[in-house]
């Protein structure tokens, strides 16, 4: 199993754009992306599929089958990550970090670490984790940044009805989003990505 944390040439970048994922000059860009409220973490743990994602650096060797799964954490007062996919070869790819919440715990506004250093995560280096629309069932939720350069579909299924990706689709319209940038996630590899703004 590979791993998907960055090799040690491209830390050095890995650490300044994490910066820059937590700068708060990005304050005045987050009006549409606000987190939830009555977050209940509870229900949000364990696993969740990628449906949808805008394609990002740090995710680029993921083919197929994408998936997070969230945990307490034993080492830390926050939450476990372990982020998962297929690359094109069919190897397995894994990434661990930590999230935590930037405010109350019912609010769905959290920051995540993937970087740390002799077992300490480095939270100043975290970049910024909004749920911003969520089922009530917890059965899909949608994930954004203040930039609207990141956001994610994931589900506690491998698909969702294209009735309910269409509500969601238009969760992220009105939160900012060029629905255009979310791109369908295989499932195997090879499968097409597909616009989110081309389905039904």
């Amino acid at each position: 199993m590979r791993s998907l944390v960055p090799p040690p040439g491209r830390l050095a970048a890995a650490l300044l754009l994490a910066a820059g994922l937590a700068s708060p000059a990005l304050a005045d860009e987050a009006a549409g992306v606000q987190p939830v409220s009555g977050f209940e973490l509870e229900r949000y743990l364990g696993l969740w599929h990628e449906i949808a994602v805008i394609p990002n650096w740090f995710q680029s060797d993921c083919a197929a089958a994408t998936t997070a799964t969230y945990a307490p954490a034993q080492d830390v007062d926050g939450i476990e990550v372990i982020n998962s996919c297929l690359e094109a070869d069919g190897a397995r790819a894994t990434a661990e970090g930590r999230a935590r919440f930037t405010g109350a715990s019912d609010r769905g506004a959290l920051e995540v670490a993937f970087v740390s250093v002799l077992g300490t995560w480095l939270w100043p280096l975290s970049g910024d984790y909004i749920v911003f629309a969520l089922d009530p069932d917890y059965q899909w939720t949608a994930i954004g940044h203040p930039s609207r350069d990141y956001g994610w579909i994931l589900a506690r299924d491998e698909t969702l009805p294209p009735e309910t990706l269409a509500g969601i689709r238009a969760r992220f319209v009105a939160a900012g989003y060029d629905p255009c940038a979310l791109l369908m996630s295989p499932r195997a590899v090879g499968d097409p990505r597909t616009p989110l703004c081309e389905l039904p």
